[in-house]
């Protein structure tokens, strides 16, 4: 028998790699062969609605991690090995089927080998139509698809979800949703879209700090704190309203700015900040728009009642679309949406405001009623949006936020960063590793479309280092929402280089592969490790987010430990995916991992692996840097600014060429100043950097070199000499 690849149904059996994934699979179930061996789960129905739900088939027996939103405005990961414990509104759902390995040759001895693949279900967008998965307590899978408006209705849906299959489940998403960026032509894939400039510049939102109260005086205080400490934000955000309201102008004459555009000047000139971002909801603010307001009239709003699926209350309720049933939304006309946009837009724009945060943008999905559905209506908004902001911000200068449905991810054509989790909640112990561990495997999915953005901490926190840690690693924007003077400059000196630039890794933070299918935060023996890359090394995250908490919908633990959970785990190379990528053509597979706590520096194999042992929110990181044989045989990894959580993010580049029939030089590009440390098998006779000689030290029992980079931030050119 042929195995292939691609999806197909036989004898009831959803089949894949010649393995069965489904069982009791219905006759009204249509698989679309779609490219490069994916396809397409649909269905028919004898009776038009506005709602399908379509069982697909048994699902028993494998590992399954799944991303669903637990509320109508965040996701959050759920683990299981059967189709009962797949949630109501289900994005994302990966299964590993283990295999044994055929036996190629009679010489060949021993037991079969097991072998690893994936296979993952995207519910996505079809028409008019959103679809989400869901298990039974029959372990049946099922697709729901909905429209959102009872006058929007169809008896067949027949690409409502994707399958595909491969061997590493991080190439198997990514080729998965370039696959239906391209078939669907709804959205758009991250490495297709511009990247805004101030995610590598560090931020502060004050939110956190002054919540409704927030004020000029205010900000000025919370500036002048962080450019006392030599931390200056280089992003800010948080206004509200077309024009500013009173706090933000002023008649008297010792006022030191009248009115948003001289607020801006000042904080951009006395404090340097280069992006300033205002905040608004996709309604345009919580309750929407008044529509008795003149300033209002022209856009035609009107109020209308929110209708909630049955798969947001299925799950847990918020508050929010809760109260605004019974109060209604003043919503803008679909047709002058776009008007809105722009005169807020440019009206912003105008006073010197860089882009935008908007909000909320789940909320569409329950106003979709009369105006053609849910799907339809939240295209027309992001379009819209996208359209206003591309046009009065430079640098796609807009984020995402409470945009976790499918109708959002995949209308994003432009749209770059987007919120990864719930909010940041300094005062609830119990959220913190929830917090980590939800944006880490949401990146799964939504790092593939946007950058994810892991929302502000508190620098002056107890769990300050957890938080900055997973910042840099998460190839993010790094800001927090301190209370002007309430800082600690030594977390935020080790995420911010002095000129306010942050040392951003290449990809979205992710869990290791054998994370992938472990509960970090609830099973009491898993760590949760994330990776990422840099130009020339990889960096690894440990955290432990054990006995802190418990995920939303599940069991809460009853007796949570009185004293941390102290739990042990592995780190090795293998653990970065892709980073031969980064290895060069001299790698001689061989690593330099580098524990930025502990300050150790090991050499390891691919596969080799060193034993970290962590307390509840207690974190590691490693930089892992592929070794490099020079033509004279010297063994060198650079592993960067020493006192930085992502010390590779610091180099540039690496080169290397002969000075004379004697000597020979290795050069590397590195960014930042501080303690700059790399692995080399021989001691070099000196180093110079930018032309001018400098001391080093030297260990030659673990070979770290290290040497003080002093003066700005600029780019510099170090020479090792051999």
């Amino acid at each position: 028998m042929t195995i292939t690849a691609a999806p197909c149904v036989n004898d009831g059996c959803l089949m894949v790699r010649g393995k069965v994934v489904l069982t009791h699979v219905p006759t009204n179930i249509i698989l679309s062969p779609g490219i490069s061996g994916a396809a397409f789960l649909g269905s028919t129905s004898p009776i038009p609605t506005s709602r399908h739900v379509f069982t697909l088939g048994i699902l028993e027996g494998y590992k399954h991690l799944c991303l669903y939103r637990f509320k109508i405005w965040w996701m959050i990961p759920g683990y299981g090995k059967s189709g009962s414990e797949i949630p109501l509104e289900t994005q994302l759902l990966l299964l590993e089927i283990k295999e044994e390995s055929v036996v190629e040759d009679d010489d060949s001895s021993g037991p079969p080998t097991p072998t690893t693949f994936y296979v993952l279900f995207l519910p996505v967008l079809d028409g008019d139509f959103r679809t989400s998965l869901q298990g039974t307590p029959a372990n049946e899978l099922q697709f729901c698809a909905e429209s959102g408006d009872a006058n929007v209705q169809n008896s067949q849906i027949l690409e409502p979800v994707f399958i595909n299959s491969g061997d590493n489940p991080f190439e198997l998403i990514k080729n998965s949703i370039k696959i239906l960026e391209k078939h669907k032509g709804t959205f758009r894939h991250i490495e297709n879209k511009k990247i805004p400039a101030h995610l590598d510049w560090f931020g502060w939102c004050t939110w956190d700090a002054f919540y409704t109260e927030v004020n000029p005086q205010g900000i000025k205080e919370g500036l002048q704190s962080f450019s006392d400490g030599g931390c200056s934000p280089r992003f800010a955000t948080r206004l509200v309203d077309i024009k500013e309201n009173s706090k933000f102008k002023s008649s008297e004459s010792d006022a030191w700015c009248n009115n948003l555009h001289e607020f801006i000047n000042m904080i951009k000139g006395k404090f340097g900040s280069k992006y300033v971002y205002v905040w608004h909801a996709l309604t345009g603010y919580w309750g929407g728009v008044l529509p008795s307001s003149e300033t209002m009239k022209k856009y035609s709003p009107k109020i209308v009642y929110p209708i909630q699926s049955p798969g947001n209350i299925g799950n847990l309720r918020d508050i929010i679309p809760d109260s605004l049933e019974k109060y209604g939304v003043g919503i803008i006309d679909p047709q002058k949406i776009f008007d809105f946009y722009n005169d807020l837009h440019s009206y912003l724009s105008s006073n010197g405001v860089d882009g935008v945060k908007v909000d909320a943008q789940n909320f569409i999905e329950t106003l979709g009623s009369g105006f053609g559905g849910r799907v339809l209506l939240t295209r027309r908004y992001q379009q819209a949006l996208e359209q206003s902001t591309s046009r009065n911000f430079k640098d796609n200068n807009l984020i995402c936020c409470m945009s976790h449905n499918s109708d959002s991810i995949y209308s994003w054509k432009i749209s770059a960063v987007a919120r990864a989790s719930e909010d940041f909640m300094p005062r609830e112990p119990t959220f913190q590793t929830l917090h980590i561990a939800s944006v880490a495997f949401n990146s799964l999915l939504l790092g593939e479309i946007v950058v994810p953005d892991w929302d502000m901490f508190h620098s002056k926190h107890d769990t300050a280092e957890f938080h900055g840690i997973a910042r840099a690693i998460g190839g993010c924007a790094v800001y927090v929402s301190d209370k002007p003077g309430n800082h600690d400059f030594e977390i935020l000196r080790k995420l911010v280089l002095p000129d306010g630039s942050v040392l951003r890794a290449k990809h979205a933070g992710r869990p290791t592969r054998d994370c992938l299918f472990r509960d970090p935060v609830m099973d009491g023996k898993s760590l949760l490790k994330i990776w990422n890359l840099n130009k020339l090394s990889g960096v690894v995250g440990v955290f432990n987010c054990q006995g802190a908490g418990s995920w939303p919908l599940k069991q809460t633990i009853k007796d949570m430990p009185s004293t941390p959970l102290v739990i042990s785990g592995n780190v090795s190379p293998c653990d970065v995916e892709f980073i031969e990528d980064v290895a060069g053509e001299n790698w001689n597979g061989d690593f330099a991992v580098y524990a930025f706590n502990s300050g150790s520096l090991s050499r390891l194999p691919m596969n080799g692996n060193i034993k970290v042992t962590l307390a509840t929110l207690k974190c590691e990181t490693f930089t892992i840097s592929p070794i490099r044989v020079s033509g004279e045989g010297v063994h060198f990894a650079p592993i960067g600014l020493l006192d930085m959580y992502n010390s590779g993010g610091a180099v540039e580049s690496i080169d290397e060429n002969m000075k004379n029939s004697s000597e020979f030089i290795i050069k590397i590009k590195v960014r930042g100043c501080g303690r700059f440390g790399v692995y080399t098998s021989l001691k070099p006779s000196s180093c110079i950097v930018d032309m001018e000689e400098e001391e080093f030290i030297y260990n030659s029992e673990n070979g770290l070199l290290t040497l003080d980079l002093t003066g700005d931030c600029n780019f510099r050119d170090i020479e090792f000499i051999y």
